[in-house]
């Protein structure tokens, strides 16, 4: 058996509060993306200390610097294996999840998660971000919106901020040279109804590679055009 310290201390550093079962759930995550990556490309990450410090870990350390509170609404958009969403989940029982993707195999996975490990209030939705946020049962309905997503923040942007609630939070998870990023996306911030706040710089135990928390608040209502249809975003970021 893995030793499972290095992800409760790593968790301890942090000041986040966990209990025995959620750790329990973690490693049968853990083990269900192991073998389900044998035979689906799910992850590049696959050693045991890779996974729980930058996939776990990397997932969980946001609640560090935010406090999302029971009854509260988070959106995973890109959640691919289920990253952040399924280990935020795992630990915020009472908080309601929605996990969006476009690609279903993915999704397949992670519903075989969240039956596995009896996970509740949480929803799996395969769609486009550029169609999703233009129904009205998703469209600035969420109290927080996070993504890991490999795409230049500008396109996060507009696909992220049209979920979100006024005041409520656009959080992506960002890598070094964050700064210009930032400086590129300024405009997308602002026509889609944002407002920069912060960056929340901080690295993983035991590592040296920067990562951020970008926050992002919602001040007014997105206009209706955005997001712009499917593949827009992309293509020509605002």
């Amino acid at each position: 058996m893995n030793d499972i310290s290095i992800l409760t201390n790593s968790l301890d550093r942090f000041g986040i509060s966990y209990n025995k079962d959620q750790i329990d759930k973690l490693y049968k995550y853990y083990e269900m993306l192991i073998e389900k990556n044998a035979v689906m490309n799910l992850t590049a990450i696959t050693d045991f200390e890779g996974v729980m410090m930058k996939h776990f870990v990397d997932s969980l350390a946001i609640l560090k610097y935010i406090n999302i509170e029971d009854n509260a609404k988070v959106l995973d958009i890109g959640t691919g294996a289920g990253f952040p969403g399924i280990p935020l989940k795992i630990l915020l029982p009472n908080v309601d999840f929605v996990l969006l993707d476009a690609v279903n195999k993915k999704l397949r996975f992670i519903k075989e998660v969240i039956e596995e490990l009896g996970l509740e209030r949480i929803d799996v939705i395969h769609a486009r971000a550029e169609d999703l946020a233009h129904i009205k049962e998703y469209r600035e309905k969420f109290d927080f919106v996070v993504s890991r997503a490999v795409a230049n923040l500008a396109t996060l942007t507009e696909l992220s901020l049209p979920f979100v609630k006024k005041n409520g939070y656009f959080i992506p998870y960002k890598s070094a040279l964050v700064d210009e990023e930032i400086l590129k996306a300024t405009h997308a911030i602002r026509v889609t109804g944002g407002k920069y706040e912060k960056v929340q710089k901080f690295t993983l135990p035991g590592y040296s590679d920067e990562r951020n928390f970008v926050f992002i608040r919602k001040g007014v209502n997105t206009p209706s055009t955005y997001p712009r249809k499917a593949g827009l975003p992309a293509k020509k970021p605002l």
